[in-house]
């Protein structure tokens, strides 16, 4: 398995594995602008040439990020995929001086497995939902937030 990072080329195989999760309700959808203008964030899990992961890492404020766009392809799940894309995603983000990680998710018990803890929406800063205005889910939100700090 090869972890890189994402390239423009992706897109096109990215748009579609995450627009079939969010149509079973399990992340929110992302439009392929929001996949082209968040390129640079992403990373990839690719073998034989085949994209089988990507996840997000968005530096929201200081010292604080979030990691987001999480998908792994069906025929590789249980492979830890996204477990190392989230590892790898971390492990770059202290590099930048992130002390605090924090995801919206509907699934608690895969970020719980990595250490994460779940919050209350308040107990995030207010800088973290600048994005949310664009959110057909808007103001209704029905993400489980959760943190990893230091």
């Amino acid at each position: 398995m090869i972890y890189r990072n994402a390239i423009l080329s992706d897109i096109e195989v990215i748009h579609p594995l995450v627009y079939k999760y969010a149509q079973e309700g399990l992340m929110l959808a992302r439009s392929r602008n929001q996949l082209y203008e968040t390129l640079r964030d992403m990373i990839v899990a690719e073998e034989n040439g085949e994209i089988l992961g990507v996840g997000g890492l968005h530096v929201v404020w200081d010292e604080i990020a979030e990691v987001r766009t999480l998908a792994v392809a069906k025929q590789a799940t249980r492979r830890h995929i996204g477990s190392e894309i989230v590892s790898r995603l971390i492990a770059d983000g202290k590099k930048l001086g992130v002390k605090k990680f924090f995801t919206l998710t509907y699934q608690p018990e895969f970020f719980s497995s990595l250490g994460f803890k779940e919050v209350t929406k308040d107990e995030l800063p207010q800088k973290v939902w600048k994005e949310c205005i664009d959110c057909p889910k808007f103001p209704n939100c029905d993400e489980i937030a959760m943190i990893l700090s230091d």
